[in-house]
């Protein structure tokens, strides 16, 4: 892994927080993702499952973890299944985890090789009377095709029909939502990459530079600080194509007089950073594109400060649309009468302002996190407002990550970042 050792006490705390909620009796098993084929012999690079490696910090595929606190024998509370490394192994794809390298990285005591799996399992399964399974309800997800953890449920379901089945959903998004300090320091280490991959292109970036060329910026100071790469695809649209929320093509020309939005966020450690900057392509802004950027930013600033221990996110967005709005009476792109006509259930400034102004932000760019409950102390959220006006070729978003405080106003974790429209300019156009 490129990233630095991370100190198995986070896997530890974690695990305890899960187990907690568990009835008795029962059985929580989490799986490794698969490795995914692209044709012939290649396959895409591999992603661990969020869940495993926020339980045990097992960042290779084919791992299994088993959580057990009834188990009869202490030693088989918490176990760890990993592959068998060998030599062969070793030569042609690198040394996996040994058992004594598993047990650093998780604080398990108890680590098995994948082949033993089957009889260890059937074994825990005549003391257990209900298992939790892994599933995916992150209110997102849109997963078409059989994962891993889709094969084992089936298997377990089809050989062990006597039990009785739970999911651990609602324990993982209730507690990874809420982050521990170790991880707060892995999140600003991703934002503080991102940082550098954004101060990089400041000065890149002119007429006629190509948006593939900035994601190829990025990418250069991403890996260059121990990240794998971006967090989650990049958009970089220049002109019209800032005003596509999802757009990934990143091969325009960024032309003169254009603003240029760029949404990306370095991983680390399997923590993600979003970030979003705005910026003129020719390192200045005009007048209107400073007024609509102003207006972005100060829906920012203060949507911001609504993030706080108690609030609901759904009221939260009702709040920020009631700002907007302002912004855009201002900006002359509503008048009263919209407002006064609008539907309830499509507000005016949602012709401007169409998409949601927060997520949880986590192992996951859209991180779980319980979303109808009151927010809490070290969650952490984007904060994502734009105005897009496809007539004017403008499309303006900016964004930062917080963290969410007992008291006062969210910490940003990209409080570093240039953002205020002259700084911009500055940095632009520093000899």
């Amino acid at each position: 892994m490129k990233y630095h050792h991370i100190s198995n006490q986070l896997f530890i705390k974690n695990r305890a927080k899960f187990v907690a909620q568990m009835e008795p009796k029962s059985i929580a098993v989490f799986n490794s993702n698969d490795v995914f084929a692209t044709g012939a012999d290649s396959t895409m690079p591999f992603h661990q499952h969020r869940n495993i490696f926020y339980l045990s910090g097992a960042d290779q595929e084919e791992s299994i973890l088993i959580l057990f606190p009834d188990a009869i024998n202490p030693n088989h509370r918490e176990i760890l299944f990993v592959r068998e490394t060998n030599d062969h192994i070793a030569v042609w794809e690198g040394a996996k985890l040994n058992k004594s390298q598993a047990k650093e990285t998780s604080g398990i005591n108890t680590i098995y090789w994948l082949n033993e799996f089957d009889k260890v399992f059937f074994d825990l399964m005549t003391e257990a009377e209900t298992v939790y399974f892994s599933t995916n309800e992150h209110y997102r997800q849109s997963v078409e095709m059989e994962t891993r953890e889709d094969r084992f449920i089936k298997m377990v379901k089809d050989k062990f029909p006597a039990h009785r089945w739970a999911k651990s959903f609602p324990f993982m998004e209730a507690i990874r939502g809420v982050k521990e300090a170790e991880e707060l320091e892995l999140l600003q280490t991703a934002c503080n990459i991102t940082e550098k991959g954004f101060r990089r292109i400041l000065g890149f970036t002119k007429p006629g530079v190509m948006e593939y060329e900035l994601e190829a910026e990025f990418m250069h100071e991403f890996l260059r600080n121990r990240s794998k790469g971006f967090a989650y695809t990049p958009i970089i649209g220049s002109g019209y194509n800032a005003c596509v929320l999802h757009y990934i093509e990143n091969n325009q020309q960024c032309k003169d007089g254009d603003m240029l939005l760029m949404d990306v966020g370095a991983e680390y450690a399997n923590y993600s950073s979003d970030m979003t900057r705005t910026i003129p392509v020719n390192g200045k802004f005009t007048d209107r594109q400073r007024a609509v950027y102003n207006a972005v930013h100060r829906v920012k600033n203060e949507a911001t400060k609504l993030l706080v221990p108690g609030a609901i996110w759904a009221d939260y967005h009702v709040e920020v649309g009631k700002l907007m709005t302002s912004e855009l009476l201002g900006l002359k792109l509503i008048d009263k009468a919209d407002v006064q006509n609008e539907d309830p259930k499509w507000p005016a400034y949602k012709k401007y302002f169409m998409h949601g102004t927060s997520h949880h932000m986590g192992l996951d760019t859209h991180d779980y996190g319980a979303l109808k409950t009151p927010m809490k102390a070290n969650m952490v959220f984007t904060v994502e407002p734009g105005i897009y006006i496809p007539d004017e070729n403008m499309g303006i978003r900016l964004e930062d990550d917080v963290v969410i405080q007992d008291q006062g106003v969210p910490f940003n974790l990209m409080q570093n970042i240039p953002i205020d429209a002259e700084e911009i300019e500055d940095l632009m156009n520093a000899k």
